[in-house]
């Protein structure tokens, strides 16, 4: 391995080792709260490391989030083979809950905590997470030349089906399935799913 490979590995470490003490710091205080003193103690680096990598708290909160919908979006890029647009709907939305279930945390950074909303409207617009909901209209515009959704606005549907699954995810990610004290979190989750995909093949 080159010296340039090697310093750009150790570079790309660096970074990962910033992002996921950043996750943690995130979780445990919130957005808000969390400092660039707060994520270089973690690492037991000075806060100028972390300047070398990211310019701000709002650049690494971004990195988090384009992270996560990059993996999200490898989960659903095979589904472009799935022929028949409905089967292919539902099987992104069940890639979706797959990714909240193995995925918690992240999942509640990307979805549920609460996000620097000025600094995204100051920075570029945040690709993967655009990319991600195209995917989603895309295939409901498939569905609707087949027939199904006749009349509907796309970024409703969209919005409302997405909605749905992410308010399944955010139970289950913060631990209120417990309120159904006989079923079990995960049977909640996958039969939840089965009832709405149901609903959904009506239309």
């Amino acid at each position: 391995m080159s010296i340039i490979e090697r310093k750009k590995r150790e570079k790309e470490e660096m970074r990962r080792t910033i992002l996921d003490a950043a996750k943690e710091i995130f979780l445990e205080k919130g957005f808000r709260s969390a400092s660039i003193r707060n994520i270089a103690e973690k690492i037991e680096y000075s806060p100028g490391t972390i300047y070398l990598y990211f310019d701000d708290k709002d650049a690494i909160f971004h990195a988090l989030h384009e992270d996560g919908f990059q993996r999200m979006l490898a989960m659903m890029q095979p589904l472009q083979h799935v022929a028949d647009p409905m089967e292919r709907l539902v099987a992104m939305g069940r890639v979706y809950m797959e990714f909240a279930y193995n995925n918690k945390e992240l999942y509640d950074l990307m979805f549920i905590m609460e996000a620097p909303i000025l600094a995204e409207a100051n920075r570029a617009r945040w690709e993967m997470g655009d990319r991600t909901l195209n995917f989603l209209k895309q295939v409901l515009i498939e569905c609707q030349d087949k027939g199904h959704f006749s009349g509907m606005n796309i970024d409703y549907l969209s919005y409302t089906i997405w909605s749905a699954l992410h308010g399944m995810c955010a139970l289950y990610c913060r631990n209120r399935c417990q309120a159904y004290e006989h079923v079990k979190d995960t049977d909640l989750l996958k039969n939840g799913m089965d009832y709405f995909v149901s609903i959904i093949l009506k239309a």
